[in-house]
């Protein structure tokens, strides 16, 4: 088990805006190794995701039509010639396990805020 991180703030947490999506497409990034293309409905808006789960599942596409959480609100990254404008927030990665996605435990409108 890693460390616990540094204590924050409460505040700092409103700095991050968490917000519940679903999944409406999965894409290949041809030009990568790792990373697939996802289209995610968050109601008011949708957003493309890059995702560095092509290593992590056998058929990333199972995740289609799945609501998950999704950091939206970082600086928008290029990669591969694409723009990636969020963040997947799932649960494994930095403990070494095949991260799975976190998700509401029932459906919620897309777009549904974190906190």
């Amino acid at each position: 088990m890693k460390e616990i991180k540094a204590e924050i703030k409460i505040k700092d947490l409103d700095k991050i805006d968490i917000r519940v999506g679903t999944i409406e497409t999965v894409e290949d990034v041809p030009a990568s190794d790792r990373l697939i293309k996802m289209t995610v409905d968050f109601g008011a808006f949708k957003r493309t995701i890059l995702v560095g789960m092509k290593k992590e599942r056998e058929n990333p596409k199972e995740v289609e039509g799945k609501q998950a959480l999704f950091v939206v609100n970082l600086a928008p990254r290029e990669m591969f010639g694409i723009e990636s404008h969020g963040m997947l927030w799932d649960i494994g990665y930095e403990d070494g396990i095949i991260p799975v996605l976190a998700m509401p435990e029932k459906p919620v409108p897309n777009g549904t805020r974190v906190g």
